[in-house]
């Protein structure tokens, strides 16, 4: 796995169009929170058992990608439920792993909010929001 921060992956994204990038939040996450533009949303788990099915979620991005060698970019929230799922995709046997440190709205400032600090949306990257 490598870990690039949001302003890197988006640099990787646009000199590697083949590569997929998989938003692991909740559905409504991405829904309502938004996410970058031509995210694939596979959840690492849902509400309400927050609990991840790993051959769920393996064979959902492997359906998406059909090829273990096809560059993979995980966004979260923060960055640290894709670190669980870039294992995941590893131990399934995908080779081009990439984890989005601080995620889509980064960690919490000492107001307890996001998107202060770092993360996909405070550097000003491409979002959308439905």
């Amino acid at each position: 796995m490598r870990n690039l921060l949001p302003l890197q992956a988006w640099k990787f994204l646009q000199t590697h169009k083949d590569a997929l990038l998989i938003d692991v939040r909740m559905e409504i996450e991405s829904m309502y929170v938004g996410r970058p533009p031509g995210s694939i949303n596979i959840a690492w788990y849902e509400y309400p058992e927050f609990t991840p099915d790993v051959q769920a979620f393996t064979s959902a991005v492997n359906a998406e990608a059909n090829d273990f060698n096809r560059s993979i970019v995980l966004i979260c929230r923060s960055g640290q439920r894709t670190l669980d799922a870039a294992l995941a995709l590893e131990m399934a046997g995908f080779t081009d792993v990439v984890n989005v440190v601080h995620g889509f709205e980064g960690d919490l400032n000492d107001q307890h909010q996001r998107s202060s600090i770092n993360g996909w949306r405070f550097d000003g990257l491409p979002w959308e929001q439905l």
